[in-house]
Formats: structure tokens, C-alpha cells, sequence
């Protein structure tokens, strides 16, 4: 089977093989044809070389790498009330960004008209030309599907369902291809990436406003069928006929553990909130009701969490999103474990991401790089 640059360019990329020599045993290629695919990369500016390294036996062999400053990419993670916009490198190392207040209930043309202003002024800033950006990512609350890169009936997106957000972004970024994800599932993608790059299957559970879980399994995010994976906050329990979702059904997890609920919760109590924001940032200043309201709201997470873990049994939960927290990990792990079966859980590690509010920013990078860098991608570099 033919090797071209895009094969030895995606072994490098992933540090399956870092010199020449091994780039050799991991093909099989010539010594000549090894080199003229690695000159290549190299004059493409997608590797860089090292320095030589210590000799072995022969002449001393240089490291290779993969480029993460070879071009950039713009991102846009996009919330219920607020969005962070970043224009990074290729490896997620973040180089400017921007929040912008706006609420995606506006509908999709205020929302992206300002993510494209937002860009505009990130990319002057740095002084980038546009030339340099090879893709943009963006992430929104709700379902995507995976075939249109359109939202696919979005519960708490007015007016997005199906919406073109590349076709609209584009009109403003010309020749900047855009790749829509939804949030938890770029965010799952940007903790494993940094955290648990050898975890076969990683679970993260985002709490904010709403509520959603994102997949990853063997190093890809998993969507599902038309995109609907993961979205537990519209598993509707039992034992909460009463409380009404923003989706129009009763009883849904969101409508009683998101970042809403818990904000309606508190503001009935006399602590004003209004969303997932906002008692994330209760919690950060030791509010004792907010802790114990959200460790409340976290029982309820754990107990869909544990149907989740029963049948994927992954060997990460990451939680995420504004209301991250002790409190609200120490209610998803009461139930979670408790309504598990020991086996399902006996390798699970349960913990706090480590990305935060950047989690999908750099996950979105990686989805982009692995789109516009993929290997079929990289042969049509040089296959012209």
C-alpha cells in the first residue's frame, strides 16, 4: 500500500516516530524515499528538524516534529449568555482571545455577527493576515449534525435549528474553512488532548446553563447518529414530573440541575442568579448556599451518570462547564458510585478538568487541525 507525505507526516504528528530512521521502520520505505517525503514536509513548513541527537552507531539522528506554529486557528466557544473567541496555534496554545456577551436565545445572525467582529479585532491585534489562519472552530450548546455541520433542533437555541453558521461565517472570513462542533464534545476532545491522550474512552460532563455530556473513544469524539450523543440534560427523571425544560418537556435533568434551575434556586433563597455563569461564580467566592445547591444538583447529574458509565465504561469522567466545582463533583460522585455496579466503576478516575473555560478553545483547534491536516489532506498537498 502506497506511504505518501500525508502518512509519514500523520506519524510524526502523533510521535509515533520521530527521526528518519524510525520513520523507515514504521513504513518500510527506502532510506531515499523516506527522505524525499520528509524534505517535502519540511519544505512545506509542516516539521520542523532538531538539533542531532546522541549517535547510536552511524551518523547521529536529527528529531522531528510536528510545526504548531505553521499556521493558526481561529475559534469561537459558544455559550448560552457569553462566548470566548481565540486565535491559536496549531498545538491549542492559545495566542489573544476575547468574551463577548451575547445570548444565543438572540438568534444565530446577532451571535455570529459579533463572533466575526471579535475575530476581525483578534486578527488585527496580532497583526495576522488572514492568509495565515487555516481554519476556524466553533461550538455551540446544542446538537450538531455531523454531515451539515448545522444544529440539529438545538433545545435552547431559538432559531438555529439548521442555521448555515459556516456558509454566514465565511462571508466575512473568505477561504477560511469552519467546522461546527457542539460544546461538550470539544470540549471532551480538548481534555483528552491535553490530559489523557492515551485513554481509550473519556466521558465529559459539561454543567453550565444547560447540561451535556461529550465522548471520546480511541482518540475520536463520538456523535452518535445524526449528532445527538450526550445530551443527558433531556433525560427525564421520574421522580421531577413538575419541573418544565426550555425544550417543552417536564421533568428533563437540565430543568432541574443546570445552571438555571440552581440559579432560580438561589434567587428564591435570596442569592440573585440567573444562569450557569453566574453561580459558578457564587461558588468561587465560597457562597455556602451555592455549594450546597449545586452538590444537590450533582447528585441528580450522578444518577444519569451512572447509566452513562454503566454502558460505556470509561476509564474518565471529566466534569466541566461554569458550575465545575468540589461541591458539584462531590454530588455527581455520591451517586455515581453508588448506583454503579463496583465492576463499572473499579478503573474509573472522576475528576475536575484541568482546561476550564478553555477546555473547548483548544479542543476546537484539534478538531480543526485534524481536519485540515488529516492524512488524505496533506497527500492533496503534494499531489498536484
Amino acid at each position: 500500500m502506497p506511504t505518501g507525505p500525508g502518512d509519514v507526516f500523520e506519524l510524526i504528528r502523533g510521535a509515533r516516530a520521530t527521526t528518519r530512521g524510525e520513520v523507515r521502520d514504521a513504513t518500510g520505505l527506502s532510506r531515499m524515499t523516506v527522505s524525499q517525503r520528509i524534505d517535502a514536509l519540511l519544505g512545506e513548513g509542516l516539521i520542523i528538524e532538531g538539533p542531532a541527537g546522541d549517535a547510536t552507531g552511524g551518523r547521529r539522528p536529527r528529531s522531528l516534529s510536528f510545526n504548531a506554529a505553521h499556521s493558526l486557528v481561529l475559534t469561537a466557544a459558544v455559550d448560552t449568555t457569553h462566548t470566548r473567541v481565540a486565535l491559536t496555534y496549531l498545538s491549542g496554545a492559545i495566542l489573544a482571545s476575547e468574551d463577548i456577551e451575547v445570548a444565543v436565545e438572540g438568534g444565530p445572525s446577532p451571535t455570529l455577527d459579533a463572533i466575526a467582529s471579535a475575530c476581525a479585532r483578534l486578527l488585527e491585534d496580532t497583526e495576522t493576515r488572514l492568509d495565515r489562519v487555516c481554519g476556524m472552530g466553533i461550538s455551540v450548546p446544542g446538537p450538531v449534525d455531523p454531515v451539515t455541520g448545522r444544529p440539529s433542533q438545538p433545545p435552547i437555541m431559538p432559531g438555529w435549528d439548521a442555521y448555515p453558521i459556516a456558509d454566514h461565517l465565511q462571508a466575512t472570513l473568505p477561504g477560511v474553512p469552519v467546522l461546527t462542533a457542539n460544546d461538550a464534545d470539544a470540549a471532551a476532545v480538548g481534555e483528552h488532548a491535553v490530559g489523557y491522550p492515551n485513554v481509550r474512552a473519556l466521558c465529559l460532563v459539561k454543567v453550565s446553563t444547560g447540561i451535556g455530556t461529550g465522548i471520546v473513544i480511541d482518540g475520536k469524539a463520538y456523535r452518535g447518529a445524526d449528532g445527538g450523543s450526550g445530551d443527558i440534560g433531556h433525560v427525564r427523571l421520574h421522580h421531577e414530573v413538575s419541573a418544565v425544560c426550555q425544550c417543552g418537556a417536564t421533568g428533563c435533568l437540565a430543568a432541574v440541575a443546570g445552571g438555571r434551575a440552581v440559579a432560580r434556586q438561589l434567587t428564591d433563597l435570596g442569592v440573585e442568579a440567573a444562569s450557569g455563569r453566574d453561580v459558578g461564580e457564587l461558588l468561587a467566592q465560597g457562597n455556602a448556599l451555592a455549594a450546597q445547591a449545586t452538590q444537590d444538583a450533582g447528585r441528580m447529574i450522578g444518577e444519569v451518570m451512572a447509566t452513562v458509565v454503566s454502558l460505556l465504561n470509561p476509564e474518565v469522567v471529566v466534569v466541566g462547564g461554569d458550575m465545575a466545582s468540589p461541591s458539584l463533583l462531590a454530588g455527581i460522585r455520591e451517586t455515581l458510585y453508588r448506583l454503579s455496579l463496583p465492576r463499572a466503576t473499579r478503573h474509573l478516575s472522576l475528576q475536575l478538568g484541568s482546561l476550564g473555560n478553555n477546555a473547548a478553545v483548544v479542543g476546537l483547534t484539534r478538531l480543526v487541525v485534524d481536519e485540515q491536516f488529516s492524512v488524505a489532506a496533506v497527500n492533496a498537498r503534494f499531489s498536484g
